[in-house]
């Protein structure tokens, strides 16, 4: 009897390790189809290929470190374009509002160092609903701009902008404590008075950003730009008023530039996007991306950036 109950152990042990076994497999091929799937673009093709094709790297949502439109994705996206032997253009599909401009500075700085290397590969940007402040700065380091007649462009600006509650706490009978070392350490404290002292060293200091952001837009559009009042005053324009000031090329799509400029019709998208283990992350929520790399192993590692 213990030799019949020891043998029937092994058996159910051996069948839960192959259904076990089965379970991952199945797992692992919902988890790969759902990132197939997650691309979420019928008109772009992912990965390598073989045929001549038009490279799109996207640029979308806010412009900063540890963004999904970091400089540090869109950099990697651009270099594994220009590096395909197959990629006869590549595409800067911009859907962004701008945001940090050292990350919008990296991206344009990376671009014309690229189109330097790849002489004979052109290089487009493509707006979609807005390409705006340092989207723009990123646009401008292209060949040539193209817009929907909606999308809305410009911002050519700077700005910086908190709150002050220096009233608040009066009104509450909170006395604001600040221990400085070196006389504009406290600058912009928003517990603190406005000095201004303060407000003209800040407008100083975006002033000097402002005409550098206006040297990368002259030097990017060239003689195609139509220099009126109000062109680098922060105000925003649609597509076709873009095209009017210079500050566009023209009106198309991804595909209309593909087709019709590039002369690549077919679109690869080489947006770089995480590992795997973040993109599951942002797809399934981290509970179950963390259930993911329990089953198969899969951990996640301290960086240095």
């Amino acid at each position: 009897m213990l030799r019949k109950l020891a043998t029937q152990s092994l058996v159910e042990q051996r069948r839960a390790r192959r259904w076990g076994i089965f379970f991952k497999l199945l797992t692992f091929a919902y988890l790969v189809l759902l990132l197939v799937l997650w691309k979420g673009d019928d008109l772009l093709d992912t990965g390598l290929s073989t045929d001549k094709h038009t490279a799109v790297v996207k640029v979308e949502g806010l412009i900063g470190p540890g963004q999904k439109a970091s400089a540090d994705n869109i950099v990697k996206g651009l270099r594994d374009a220009f590096k395909d032997k197959s990629t006869k253009g590549v595409i800067l599909r911009i859907n962004s509002p701008g945001g940090s401009p050292v990350q919008a500075g990296y991206v344009n700085d990376e671009i014309r160092r690229l189109k330097k290397k790849h002489k004979n590969i052109p290089v487009y940007a493509v707006a979609t609903d807005i390409c705006a402040s340092g989207a723009y700065y990123m646009a401008v380091a292209a060949d040539k701009i193209y817009v929907d007649k909606a999308s809305l462009v410009g911002s050519i600006g700077v700005l910086i902008n908190g709150f002050g509650f220096t009233g608040t706490l009066d009104m509450l009978g909170i006395e604001r404590r600040l221990l400085t070392a070196g006389e504009n350490k406290g600058l912009f404290d928003p517990f603190s008075p406005l000095r201004e002292q303060d407000v003209q060293y800040l407008k100083g200091v975006l002033g000097e950003l402002h005409t550098q952001f206006i040297a990368q837009v002259r030097e990017g559009r060239g003689v195609r730009l139509k220099e009126t009042d109000g062109l680098f005053s922060g105000l925003i324009w649609s597509g076709e008023q873009a095209v009017e000031l210079g500050l566009a090329d023209g009106l198309g799509s991804s595909s209309y530039v593909a087709r019709e400029l590039v002369g690549a019709e077919k679109l690869v998208d080489y947006t770089y996007e995480g590992d795997l283990v973040d993109r599951l992350a942002e797809r399934l929520g981290a509970s179950a991306s963390t259930a993911a790399a329990k089953i198969f192993g899969i951990g996640t590692s301290p960086r240095l950036m």
